[in-house]
């Protein structure tokens, strides 16, 4: 199979035929090898020209000087150059003008790219603007202006950059149109005002914090969104069919084209970001007293540019004690959680490293199950994090970008040893190679490799292709085969899947087939279940309401996920699950869901203490009932409650997922999972408790702090972080934390606890 995988990287070009950003319409970049996708580049002093299917083919302005970026839109330039406007509305009427005007400015000069906006609103004292913290998706849901850079030109891929009227930064990698991975972070600014009508925007993104195409003249892909959150309306700089949904934004096959920047950087540009760290931490022993231990350390992580589309990091001793706990999850199933990743180094690139359609981003999943369960081939989370604790990551590297229509990913950790946690010096080692093919296409390679097997002796391998296909507006068709090799593994070792869905905005449709072996370990990935054979189907009709003012559409929806032993062929899962939703206009969403289901449980399954279902089939009904209150509330968020058989009994539940907007720079955000569980075998209920509160001094300074408890465990965690990015790119971390138990009577004890200050700097070269 390894073979087979070097074969098809050296047949995929052949394949494939030549990858070029050409499509139709006219104008070529003075480099003679880039053809725009609309209408030819405005001469100046016109900054814009549009066609009749609505293109748009923007002109950057260059600056002698850069602009101070304050919010203020006082500058002379404003008066001297056109701005850019006609937005197209997206939601809720697809192809009208936006009923707000948004104007915008693109302006460059040596070190830099600017994009300004005037965000005009006919009720400005309505503006929804209540959420500062840096990458926090509530961003999304406040008022926002984001911009997006397709800097290679192919139509698919880009990066992102948001903010609302507070200045709030959130920014990310788009892959494919599809996947977004909203934890990278770059150096950038921006800075918000106000104003009677409205409210401005200035950002500033520097030429070295994007990777673009060699040559000094570039032709980019360039969208802004414009959302005003008050009337639930989102509008584009070019025309987005309304089912591409909230994924409108990463459309970049459907986005305006950027001419005229000359960038004047070079390409292998350098940065180091060496780290300082000291903690105290202190551990009830087996004396049943606290000891503490004072420690420190250092590190540092690079990046350094081996070509304008080619980066590589490296990491040394790489620390992640900054980072926030996991979420606790309530598991009522035999299969394994899902937890996302959320440490720096391992997220820049993620998306380059998805397979197959299983991503490794955050997803959902019913009943605590954690996620769908198509395997995903590689997971960072199995480098350098055992079940009990972390393991050293000593050094690393890693190769992300492209070449030409490739996308390029290689990763190589070496972990160390821990005796305490039976983990061994471990190399981890990932190559990922995918092609652009048509106009929104990839066929790609994956290999895997870990040093030191899970379970037994010798190493483990994983390999496999892909191919994600889409066409016309909403059809999607992906497909993969992989293989994987560990010792003492005689069953069936190989996963395929293949999928189609189209997505379109009143009849929608999907039907996926996966197959995966009883011997299938991806042991450098995430499998939830195995030795399975699944086949699900779906259909969707989302009518529009225009006769009811309160309601802006209505969505049916019916499922049928069956399930079979791989090896068996007995029936494991049957779920038939119907769905009613409907949208108000003010963004509250109304949920109604009916789920019958049948599970076989082909061994004892203890799903409490002292609470083990035998082995047999099980047949049980529930419903579901939600309110999703919309963000413009100070008081939002979610709440569920369901009734219904379960397993051999019955289970109530009910959870709340909420957010209590005290002021825009302070905010709460309680969570509670309840289950009451009544079964032939016992009975038992599951409480998790948690909130977050978060107080936002500025986009770049807060403090936060998630306490949680579970039933489960019995105790109490508490993690508050203070981060002050106090210059771009630069921060102070510090981390306390500590664990109660709740098991003793009285007061819960501290059972650990430690603090941690962490110093990061950033040096551009």
């Amino acid at each position: 199979m390894q073979g087979l995988i070097f074969v098809l990287v050296l047949l995929v070009p052949a394949l494939a035929g030549p990858a070029t950003a050409q499509t139709s319409g006219a104008g070529l970049n003075n480099g003679g090898d880039i053809t725009i996708d609309g209408p030819p580049a405005p001469i100046a002093p016109s900054v814009a020209s549009r066609d009749a299917q609505g293109r748009l083919t923007i002109r950057a302005v260059r600056l002698p000087e850069g602009l101070a970026v304050d919010g203020r839109l006082d500058e002379p330039v404003y008066e001297s150059t056109p701005s850019v406007s006609d937005f197209i509305q997206q939601e809720p009427n697809e192809g009208m003008p936006a009923s707000e005007k948004t104007e915008i400015w693109v302006f460059f000069d040596d070190d830099n790219v600017y994009v300004s906006g005037r965000n005009w609103d006919s009720q400005p004292d309505r503006i929804v603007a209540n959420e500062m913290r840096r990458d926090n998706r509530t961003i999304s849901q406040n008022d926002n202006f984001t911009v997006l850079f397709d800097t290679f030109y192919d139509r698919r891929n880009g990066f992102f950059f948001q903010t609302n009227p507070l200045g709030a930064l959130r920014d990310g990698l788009v892959t494919d149109e599809r996947n977004f991975n909203g934890d990278w972070n770059t150096v950038w600014n921006v800075r918000t005002t106000r104003f009677e009508q409205g409210w401005n925007v200035e950002m500033a993104i520097p030429f070295k914090s994007l990777r673009f195409q060699a040559g000094r003249e570039q032709v980019w892909g360039f969208q802004v969104r414009r959302g005003v959150q008050w009337k639930s309306e989102d509008s584009f700089l070019t025309p987005i069919p309304r089912s591409a949904g909230f994924q409108a934004q990463f459309r970049l096959s459907d986005a305006a084209t950027l001419v005229g920047i000359l960038p004047n950087v070079v390409a292998r540009n350098l940065e180091l970001k060496p780290y300082a760290i000291s903690s105290l931490t202190g551990t009830r022993n087996d004396v049943d007293a606290l000891t503490n231990d004072l420690g420190g350390d250092i590190g540092f992580d690079a990046k350094y540019g081996l070509t304008q589309g080619l980066t590589a990091d490296f990491t040394v001793n790489t620390d992640f004690a900054q980072v926030e706990d996991d979420e606790e999850q309530v598991n009522l199933t035999r299969f394994n959680l899902f937890f996302p990743e959320k440490r720096e180094f391992f997220l820049e690139g993620q998306g380059i490293f998805s397979f197959g359609g299983g991503s490794a981003g955050r997803r959902g999943g019913g009943g605590g199950g954690g996620g769908g369960d198509t395997p995903v081939l590689f997971f960072s989370r199995t480098i350098g994090i055992a079940d009990d604790g972390q393991v050293p990551i000593r050094a690393g590297a890693r190769v992300t970008g492209r070449v030409g229509p490739y996308t390029v990913g290689l990763l190589n950790i070496q972990t160390g040893e821990d005796l305490d946690l039976d983990a061994r010096s471990t190399n981890f080692s990932v190559v990922r190679l995918r092609r652009d093919i048509f106009r929104r296409s990839t066929i790609g390679v994956m290999a895997t490799n870990r040093s030191v097997a899970l379970d037994t002796p010798g190493t483990s391998q994983a390999y496999g292709v892909d191919a994600n296909f889409s066409f016309f507006q909403n059809l999607d068709i992906d497909a993969y085969y992989a293989e994987t090799q560990t010792p003492q593994s005689p069953g069936s070792n190989a996963s395929y899947q293949a999928q189609v869905r189209n997505t379109g905005d009143r009849y929608g449709f999907s039907y996926q087939h996966l197959y995966v072996g009883d011997d299938f370990r991806p042991e450098v990935g995430f499998l939830r279940r195995d030795d399975f054979r699944q086949n699900r189907g779906e259909l969707q009709f989302t009518p529009r309401a225009p006769s009811i003012s309160a309601i802006r559409r209505f969505e049916y929806q019916a499922s049928l996920n069956y399930v079979t032993g791989a090896t068996t062929g007995i029936l494991e899962t049957r779920e038939l699950e119907g769905r009613f939703q409907i949208e108000f206009e003010n963004t509250d969403r109304f949920f109604f869901n009916v789920t019958d289901t049948y599970e076989f449980l082909p061994e004892d399954f203890e799903i409490a203490d002292g609470v083990t279902l035998p082995i047999g089939g099980y047949s049980y009904a529930d419903w579901r009932a939600t309110y999703n209150f919309g963000s413009q509330r100070r008081m939002s968020g979610r709440v569920t409650y369901g009734d219904g058989t379960f397993f051999s009994g019955d289970r109530r539940t009910l959870s709340v997922d909420g957010r209590v907007e005290v002021s825009p720079k302070l905010s709460l955000e309680p969570r509670i999972q309840l289950n009451w569980v009544d079964l032939t075998q016992g009975s038992f209920t599951t409480n998790l408790v948690s909130s977050r509160i978060t107080y936002t001094l500025s986009p770049r300074l807060f403090v936060g702090a998630l306490m949680q408890y579970t039933s489960s465990s019995e105790t109490i965690s508490t993690n508050a972080r203070l981060r002050w990015e106090y210059e771009p790119g630069s921060d102070l971390f510090i981390v306390y934390s500590e664990g109660r138990d709740t098991e003793l009577d009285g007061f819960p004890r501290v059972e650990n606890r430690g603090i941690v200050v962490k110093f990061t700097k950033l040096w551009r070269f």
